[in-house]
């Protein structure tokens, strides 16, 4: 499904990635961890076409889409949950999710919202709300659905459970185990570690701009470099 080879990107003069490789299959969920300044963030605004590349290829189902606009990545069905959720404050519940579909024929968004509803019933419940007196778990959960929305067949989901307490955490992760489909590929970035890992298929370790380490879940999780840099054992 995606593709990625030899990937740089830099901010002026200041290299940010340094030559990433890295593949994610239909069905796959892939973790990407690492620590705050090592690029996740970079990696995945390079990926839907915020931040610009400045060489290597980026390969989706089998398309360059190196260069490619990011709403042409959105229709694409490349979608990315940003950091910090950023959810449109004083727009209701139902309003930002509607935003969320803009792509996609009226119809078919209103049978996609259902199905947002479905997978989060409290959403339903405040969906007359202002998205901003939502809490923190409650707006994580809207800023998933809102992706849902465009029916992504890639989604980037970056820091889901940060700032959120260690019971909304666990309900996050098992959102985003649930959400893997045949079709559907998700690539996540987490800073805890442990938990992105445990659900993860396959995972990258990056340092300073630098896959150094991949393999499955279960085996980044028993590594002992890993252990010792990332979930303090």
């Amino acid at each position: 499904m995606l593709e990625v080879s030899g990937l740089e990107s830099r901010y002026g003069r200041i290299p940010a990635l340094k030559g990433i490789d890295l593949s994610v299959r239909p069905g796959e969920l892939v973790a990407l961890v690492g620590a705050n300044g090592a690029g996740k963030t970079t990696l995945l605004r390079s990926l839907s076409g915020v931040q610009p590349a400045s060489a290597g290829c980026v390969r989706y189902e089998g398309a360059d889409i190196t260069h490619a606009a990011p709403e042409r990545r959105v229709r694409m069905g490349i979608v990315q949950v940003p950091e910090g959720r950023q959810v449109f404050g004083p727009l209701s519940v139902e309003d930002n999710l509607r935003l969320g579909g803009y792509t996609r024929p009226a119809p078919e968004s209103a049978a996609t919202l259902e199905r947002v509803y479905a997978m989060f019933p409290v959403l339903r419940e405040r969906r007359r709300a202002p998205a901003g007196t939502l809490s923190g778990g409650q707006q994580q959960m809207l800023a998933i659905g809102r992706a849902l929305m465009t029916r992504p067949k890639l989604l980037l989901l970056d820091e889901p459970s940060m700032g959120l307490a260690p019971r909304l955490v666990e309900e996050i992760f098992d959102c985003v185990q649930g959400l893997r489909g045949a079709d559907t590929g998700i690539f996540l970035v987490d800073q805890n570690a442990r938990a992105a890992l445990a659900i993860a298929d396959r995972g990258y370790v990056l340092e300073t701009g630098l896959i150094v380490s991949s393999g499955s879940g279960e085996s980044l999780l028993a590594d002992a470099s890993v252990q010792a840099a990332y979930l303090g054992l």
